[in-house]
């Protein structure tokens, strides 16, 4: 699911760097993938990979694998995500 609006990742690997979201977010980041941890060195747990500067943005890191929590979501934690996008988007609104 996207980390910024919390919908399933549908798209098959490999992810281009150019993959987005419906919601614009680019799939092939740091926050898409299975060795992001925050709060770890660099914020990932891959001891090889090179530190993007931007962890929402896509970027050709070799050791980039979509992390499976974001396919396998079942129908209650995809109700319990909407929910959250939902608050998440009616906020944002509340400052446009």
């Amino acid at each position: 699911m996207c980390w910024h609006c919390g919908k399933p990742v549908t798209e098959s690997e490999p992810l281009g760097r150019s993959m987005r979201c419906s919601c614009g977010k680019d799939l092939r980041s740091c926050r898409h993938c299975r060795f992001f941890l925050p709060g770890s060195r660099g914020d990932c747990t891959e001891p090889n990979a090179e530190k993007p500067a931007d962890k929402e943005r896509g970027n050709f890191c070799d050791w980039f694998s979509l992390d499976p929590k974001l396919r396998s979501q079942s129908p209650g934690q995809i109700n319990e995500q909407g929910k959250a996008a939902n608050a998440r988007s009616a906020f944002d609104d509340l400052f446009k």
